[in-house]
């Protein structure tokens, strides 16, 4: 069950990563694909089942936010990486924040990758 989980959450990364770079692609070209049903709802989709595979992985493994600090940390990392995706794609109003945002966004993925992959706390060590 837990290799299951564990390769369910890592392809919703890697899905969500992706759409995010490509609608991130099309903000930045004024595409008209922005616009499209499954552009707006594919995101919110994956990155629920993105959620749900990480607590089911939480749960398997017996290890909490705010009980184990890298848990704790990669939580973080989510918020920080959401808020980023959000400046990216929608709160920024020039271009230059726009690629803060994507820079951002990816990095704060870089720093969850670390984290998962050592399980290790970065910031709370």
């Amino acid at each position: 069950m837990y290799t299951a989980v564990k390769h369910i959450h890592l392809t919703c990364i890697a899905l969500s990563v992706l759409l995010f770079i490509i609608r991130f692609f099309w903000t930045m070209t004024g595409s008209s694909m922005l616009q499209k049903k499954w552009v707006k709802i594919t995101p919110h989709i994956v990155d629920t089942l993105l959620l749900l595979s990480a607590a089911t992985l939480c749960v398997l493994i017996s290890q909490y936010p705010f009980v184990t600090p890298w848990v704790t940390e990669k939580l973080v990392g989510l918020f920080m990486y959401v808020f980023m995706v959000a400046l990216a794609l929608k709160m920024a109003r020039t271009n230059f924040m726009r690629v803060i945002g994507f820079v951002g966004a990816l990095s704060w993925i870089a720093f969850t990758a670390l984290v998962a992959i050592s399980k290790q706390p970065i910031l709370f060590s």
